[in-house]
């Protein structure tokens, strides 16, 4: 096969728009092959950039140091619950929410290892009012484009409050999101007032300034370097938490790319910064929370 061409940052833009608003997989295309030459370039390039759904497990679904089930809350909604196997007492518990493809096989993946951290660990299915995410991540895509916002977030609490009052948990409560999934948790951290302790975006949209003020979790933002849409919103959301009282840390991975954390993306993933921000994550989960 001929050589590829180097991932640019202008190929990697081009994803990003396709992703995040046009959702026109036909014209992403059209313009990679532009970019690069040949169809078959572009279709190889395309591959290295996104994620892939049948990407193996850091931890296996089988794995038998934790115990998982399909769970049912709030408003139809769906998610998947996991914890320590070993665990006799309650532990500190956190919702995970996905990115703008739906509950796929990687954030269930990311949901068991915070598990084997010590942790009782709920993944919803934001799709799941709709008939649940389907193997189709085009169509994941575009029905995430038909939610709205303010029940997203309506649902995102309901799972917190589901998770404080659950039988295993400690009743404190954190959320990690990735993605479209780092906006809810950022809005979720506005709406739920003091029943959620901890929240972790990971390059997501921020909420209003306006509504900072409202924020009683304890803040980590993680963005990636190379992000123009998301990092836009750094100054304002920075300011505004500073004038809120809002304790929080904010890390940006110079060099890296949005989704930077998602270990199936082969062009995007950065290791050293995942692992640096995830060992950051989990330490602050554990303060917060236990």
């Amino acid at each position: 096969m001929t050589e590829l061409p180097r991932i640019t940052q202008e190929m990697i833009n081009l994803y990003d728009e396709f992703t995040h608003q046009t959702n026109d997989r036909a014209d992403f295309m059209r313009r990679l092959t532009e970019l690069v030459g040949t169809s078959e370039a572009a279709q190889a390039i395309a591959a290295m950039i996104a994620a892939n759904m049948s990407a193996p497990s850091i931890v296996p679904e089988n794995d038998s140091r934790l115990k998982s089930q399909m769970v049912t809350f709030g408003d139809r909604m769906t998610g998947y619950l996991v914890w320590p196997a070993s665990a006799s007492g309650r532990l500190p518990a956190v919702m995970v929410v996905h990115e703008n493809r739906g509950l796929v096989p990687h954030i269930k993946d990311v949901a068991r290892r915070l598990a084997l951290e010590g942790f009782l660990v709920l993944a919803p299915d934001f799709l799941a009012p709709m008939g649940g995410t389907p193997d189709d991540e085009d169509k994941g895509r575009d029905m995430i484009g038909k939610l709205e916002a303010p029940k997203v977030t309506e649902n995102a609490v309901a799972a917190v409050r589901w998770l404080k009052g659950h039988e295993k948990s400690n009743g404190k409560v954190g959320a990690v999101g990735f993605c479209w999934g780092g906006g809810v948790v950022n809005r979720t951290a506005v709406a739920a007032g003091s029943d959620l302790a901890a929240a972790v975006p990971y390059y997501g949209a921020q909420p209003p300034a306006e509504n900072v003020s409202k924020i009683k979790a304890e803040l980590l933002l993680h963005y990636a370097g190379e992000d123009e849409r998301i990092n836009a919103g750094i100054p304002a959301y920075k300011d505004a938490l500073a004038a809120a009282g809002v304790k929080h840390e904010i890390y940006q991975y110079p060099g890296t790319q949005h989704a930077f954390n998602n270990d199936t993306t082969a062009a995007r993933y950065n290791k050293e910064a995942a692992d640096k921000a995830w060992g950051r994550t989990v330490a602050m989960l554990k303060r917060t929370l236990s």
